[in-house]
């Protein structure tokens, strides 16, 4: 794990889910996954937007041309817990399944990104030909 992200996970935790870091607020979540090789425990700290009773999280990388590593954890072990900003200003844990939205679903996701950060187009563009994933988290 980076230090970055070792950073954003103790703030985040310290902070009762706020991080202050790139203007992130309360609009992060702590996956907990597998890896998909190693089988070792993962927490990845990564932007999330609500959507009804679950979340929606983008596979980004920083616009990277290939797929973060959880990616593939999510793929191989969807079933995962997150943490997440609670309603009340503390930190709750969820269960959660995690799917890839696909088509008219994955654009319209998508679309609230971008609106949500002009980073997120500039991700797009220097991602090149890799269409970025995103994920839906249903509780389970």
């Amino acid at each position: 794990m980076s230090d970055f992200n070792k950073d954003i996970i103790e703030e985040f935790r310290t902070n009762n889910g706020t991080v202050s870091a790139m203007g992130f607020g309360r609009a992060l979540v702590l996956v907990h996954s597998v890896g998909a090789k190693s089988g070792e425990p993962r927490i990845n700290p990564l932007v999330a937007l609500r959507d009804e009773d679950g979340w929606l999280i983008p596979a980004s990388a920083g616009g990277s041309p290939k797929n973060p590593a959880w990616y593939y954890n999510l793929v191989a072990q969807p079933a995962i817990e997150i943490e997440y900003a609670d309603d009340e200003g503390g930190i709750s844990t969820a269960k959660v399944s995690a799917r890839e939205l696909t088509g008219a679903e994955r654009d319209a996701a998508w679309k609230r990104f971008e609106e949500r950060s002009e980073g997120f187009a500039k991700y797009q563009e220097t991602a090149g030909d890799r269409v970025i994933p995103v994920f839906r988290l249903d509780p389970r």
